[in-house]
């Protein structure tokens, strides 16, 4: 297996609470890799010590090692560099004050692209990808914080997408977007995986069953099981597992 993101003998505490539980998990390059598991098992902490915005939080502490294509992210000098290429969407939408347009277009600024051209062709395909194209084409100009909630969650993918990274990490994307876009999303995901790896964290086990090559089920800090979706769904080694993924508890 060739793994993009590898954590080696991950622990992480909030001061005296373990977040994560001596965690060894690898994540092959180029897939889809679900990460499910009730409320509290260490989910989203396990995605933000992938591009560091766990260095945020000043109660956390982690041991050993996470690595994104070989390298030790906790010993890059460049956090900003990883932050590119490690691109996050939270499950609440987080708008910069800035135009539609600009919110796409901020990242590849600062990146040194200043074309008008080039910019225009970046952030139309990001919206696209995002399937917010054809809702904000004709009002670029609007502030993405006067979206509605389920479009600036969009916005928000469309602005990590921006970053053009090898990486992307969704933590329960979908929890302000409708059905109907929620698919469209989850069909564009399967394209860009081709470019990108895709980490996603979600409550919704069917959503993982049915957009995930490989899955990992976490319970109480501690990763439980891991591996092909369809072997997690159908003969899960763990009986933990096994109830989890058929609603037994949650």
């Amino acid at each position: 297996m060739n793994a993009h993101i590898s954590f080696q003998n991950v622990t992480v505490k909030y001061d005296a609470k373990t977040a994560l539980d001596d965690i060894s998990l690898e994540i092959p390059k180029g897939q889809i890799f679900a990460i499910i598991g009730p409320a509290n098992s260490g989910k989203t902490t396990l995605l933000k010590s992938i591009n560091r915005t766990l260095d945020f939080t000043p109660s956390a502490r982690l041991e050993g090692q996470v690595l994104v294509g070989g390298q030790d992210v906790y010993r890059m000098r460049n956090v900003y560099e990883l932050r590119r290429r490690v691109g996050m969407v939270f499950p609440l939408p987080v708008g910069l004050p800035l135009s539609v347009y600009e919110n796409v277009a901020y990242a590849p600024r600062r990146a040194g692209i200043r074309d008008r051209g080039t910019l225009d062709e970046l952030v139309e395909r990001c919206l696209r990808n995002a399937m917010l194209w054809d809702e904000v084409k004709d009002r670029m100009n609007i502030l993405g914080t006067k979206l509605s909630g389920g479009q600036q969650q969009r916005l928000t993918l469309a602005r990590a997408l921006s970053h053009q990274p090898e990486i992307l990490c969704l933590d329960e994307f979908s929890i302000a977007i409708d059905p109907v876009t929620t698919m469209k999303i989850e069909d564009i995901l399967r394209e860009l995986k081709k470019e990108m790896t895709v980490v996603l964290v979600t409550n919704l086990v069917q959503q993982a069953r049915r957009l995930a090559d490989r899955t990992a089920f976490f319970s109480a800090s501690k990763l439980i099981e891991a591996g092909d979706t369809e072997t997690i769904f159908t003969s899960a080694k763990c009986e933990l597992t096994q109830r989890y993924v058929t609603g037994d508890f949650g």
